[in-house]
């Protein structure tokens, strides 16, 4: 008589082993890193929440965020805020690896960021409740990739519209008419770049009620952004 577990004398195959630990946490790696390559695809023509807004949405806090094309958004706004935070914005391939040598190179180590507009969208979109010694490495790549598959038109009009200018504020529309009563459109170049240097620490930096020191860096960046305009033509 055949054995138990045969079939007309043929030992029948032992049940396959599961797949080895290691093994499911890649593919877990890899699905979880996949995500932020296709909803890039995604946010190319579907305007993004930030992970800072839906942070806000799960635990019942307000959310102020209108979304605005860029062609809605006042040129020298488009250029202040390029003018302090990125000033290589159309030069770059969405990471500005000369800034990043320069910081790597400081006497003592790096005493300042060298985040890119893209590298500071990737963060809000993708990466934001990560440590810094675990994002920073990631926004390099996301950058790039980014960079990639967005218009530089679309990068900025991304990072416009999801960059925080208060608690609860997201986005230039949303933060031109909560400090200035006007629609982004209508901004003029002392309230473009107030709402520019606030940007680094939006909590602590308000574009309404700025210091004499926000004033004074407004005032630099007025004068940047005038002077540099014809730099970023990528987004005119």
């Amino acid at each position: 008589m055949p054995e138990q577990g045969t079939e007309l004398g043929v030992a029948m195959p032992a049940r396959r082993r599961s797949r080895p630990l290691w093994r499911r946490l890649a593919y877990a790696l890899i699905a979880v890193a996949a995500i932020p390559v296709l909803l890039t695809f995604v946010y190319a023509v579907v305007p993004p929440v930030s992970l800072p807004m839906l942070g806000r949405y799960a635990t019942g806090q307000k959310v102020d965020r209108r979304w605005v094309k860029l062609d809605d958004i006042a040129p020298v706004a488009r250029f202040s805020v390029m003018a302090s935070e990125d000033g290589q914005f159309c030069r770059h391939w969405g990471v500005d690896f000369g800034a990043i040598g320069t910081v790597l190179e400081q006497e003592g180590g790096p005493s300042r960021g060298a985040s890119t507009i893209a590298m500071q969208t990737v963060k809000n979109l993708y990466l934001w409740p990560l440590p810094t010694f675990a994002r920073k490495p990631l926004e390099v790549p996301l950058a790039l990739w980014a960079n990639l598959v967005w218009s530089k038109r679309r990068t900025l009009e991304i990072y416009l519209n999801v960059a925080q200018w208060g608690d609860g504020i997201y986005g230039i529309e949303a933060a031109s008419q909560f400090y200035f009563k006007k629609p982004a459109s209508r901004l003029n170049a002392r309230e473009a770049a107030q709402l520019a240097v606030a940007l680094p620490n939006p909590i602590r930096r308000s574009a309404g009620a700025p210091t004499r020191r926000l004033r004074n860096l407004a005032g630099l960046i007025m004068n940047r952004a005038r002077n540099s305009a014809e730099y970023f033509s990528c987004v005119r």
